[in-house]
């Protein structure tokens, strides 16, 4: 497993991110187990919110984390805020009592002191950056937060922030996968009439390179807006044809190909994965080990349904 130095404390934190959104069918042993695997394999990042399943995902961790004390040094913890689901619709809300409130919440669910990493979840439009920067401040000053950064941000709404915020932004938590790439295509296309040249994310990649902000990939293996896994679909004959014979080449799985094309990117680069299997949690530990080749890369991001000028 490798490592990138995590936020200002540089923390040393796994490539592939342990995700918790669907751990809520588990009990806590079951949950236990999977971190335990997950250490295993040199993966020491968990990511969760409090919005997942309500808070209830935070709870079963925090019931881990209550019965084996051992296991909060090993790990770094990254929970995100700022979804609120009511039970008229779902809205969002970075306003510093808020964020304030969460946090408080966060810990206690987790049964922990702190948080290595706090996200502001999906944007609020009604954000003031000064008001955030003091939420900031406070939860630094409390020793509740140790690092912050974002999730689904462009990087106006970033730069935005920085003016204000005086910790350096950790992270941004975005949708990326080799079935899922605008923010890459976009690249490619500039200054053409394809839908591809489109910019819909302002240059969130080469933001974060030029920033050394970690790039945190959501749905890292599903095509779409959750519209399901391209490993092994019929939609994705081609692509599934070249990541499975890569696999076979290096000896892994088609799982730790695709997730190594997230990884191959030029940046400070992090994968989430969730799963709840611990089978599947080994096989991805293993893309972190993989060196695709740039004709390798180029022939998934192809092979993906893409096409360069």
């Amino acid at each position: 497993m490798k490592y990138v130095k995590f936020g200002t404390n540089e923390s040393q934190a796994s490539e592939i991110i342990l995700g918790l959104m669907r751990i809520s069918s588990m009990n806590a042993g079951e949950v236990e187990y999977l971190v335990d695997s997950a250490l295993a394999q040199g993966i020491n990042f968990l990511d969760t919110a409090d919005c997942y399943a309500n808070g209830y995902c935070e709870t079963l961790l925090g019931e881990v984390l209550q019965k084996r004390p051992d296991l909060r040094q090993k790990v770094l913890i990254q929970s995100k805020c700022g979804i609120r689901v009511d039970p008229d619709f779902v809205w969002y809300d970075f306003s510093k009592e808020h964020i304030l409130n969460s946090v408080d919440g966060i810990l206690s669910r987790l049964k922990t002191d702190h948080l290595d990493s706090l996200l502001l979840h999906r944007p609020d439009a009604l954000m003031e950056a000064d008001e955030i920067a003091e939420a900031f401040n406070r939860l630094h000053e409390q020793g509740k937060v140790l690092n912050f950064g974002v999730s689904n941000q462009n990087p106006m709404m970033m730069e935005k922030l920085r003016r204000s915020v005086s910790f350096p932004l950790a992270a941004n938590q975005i949708q990326l996968s080799c079935a899922f790439s605008p923010t890459i295509t976009s690249g490619f296309t500039v200054n053409m009439y394809w839908d591809g040249a489109v910019m819909r994310d302002g240059g969130i990649l080469e933001y974060c390179q030029m920033n050394d902000i970690a790039v945190q990939s959501w749905s890292s293996l599903q095509y779409g807006f959750f519209d399901g896994v391209f490993i092994g679909s019929d939609k994705y004959p081609e692509l599934n044809s070249v990541l499975n014979r890569i696999a076979a080449e290096k000896n892994v799985s088609a799982t730790a190909v695709a997730l190594a094309w997230i990884l191959r990117y030029p940046a400070k680069m992090q994968a989430v994965i969730g799963t709840t299997r611990v089978d599947r949690v080994v096989e991805a530990a293993k893309a972190s080990d993989i060196e695709l080749s740039r004709k390798e890369w180029y022939e998934i991001y192809i092979k993906a349904g893409n096409r360069l000028p």
